[in-house]
C-alpha cells in the first residue's frame, strides 16, 4: 500500500511541530476564535458541542465530531476530517499536530501536507509574536 494511504481512512496525512511553548499557552491560542481562524478558516469561536455545526469563511460546512479541551479537537470538513492536537514535551515545550483523513486520491494529500506545513508556521508565527507581546507587558 502507498504511503498516506490507509484501508479505513483513505488517503491521509498528518504535520507536526514541537513548540517552544507550553502545551497550555498553544491550546489556548488554537482554541481562540483568532487560531481557529488560522487552522481552519472558521469565523468566531468553534463550538465544544460534539455534533454542533460549523461553516468556514469559504463556505466549508462542518462538525464537531470530538472537543477535548487542552488535548484535542476532532472535526469534519467537507468529506475528510481534521484533528489538531497539543501534546506537552520535554522542558516545557508542546508538540502541534495537524491530521487530515478520507483524502480522495496521493495528489490532494500532497496538496494538504503544503497546506498544513504553511498552517503550522503561521501558527507558530502568530505564537512566536503574543510570546513577545507577553514580555513586553
Amino acid at each position: 500500500m502507498p504511503t498516506g494511504l490507509t484501508r479505513d481512512a483513505g488517503w491521509e496525512i498528518g504535520v507536526s511541530k514541537t513548540l517552544p511553548l507550553s502545551a497550555a499557552e498553544v491550546w489556548d491560542f488554537l482554541a481562540s476564535p483568532e487560531g481557529v481562524a488560522l487552522w481552519l478558516g472558521a469565523d468566531g469561536p468553534l463550538p465544544a458541542e460534539k455534533g454542533a455545526a460549523y461553516v468556514t469563511v469559504d463556505g466549508v460546512r462542518g462538525e464537531v465530531r470530538g472537543y477535548r479541551p487542552g488535548d484535542r479537537i476532532r472535526v469534519t470538513h467537507g468529506s475528510t476530517t481534521v484533528q489538531v492536537a497539543v501534546s506537552g514535551a520535554p522542558n516545557g515545550k508542546a508538540v502541534l499536530r495537524f491530521h487530515q483523513e478520507h483524502l480522495s486520491s496521493a495528489a490532494e494529500r500532497e496538496e494538504r501536507r503544503t497546506h498544513w506545513r504553511a498552517v503550522l508556521a503561521t501558527v507558530e508565527e502568530a505564537l512566536s509574536a503574543g510570546a513577545e507581546r507577553r514580555r513586553g507587558d
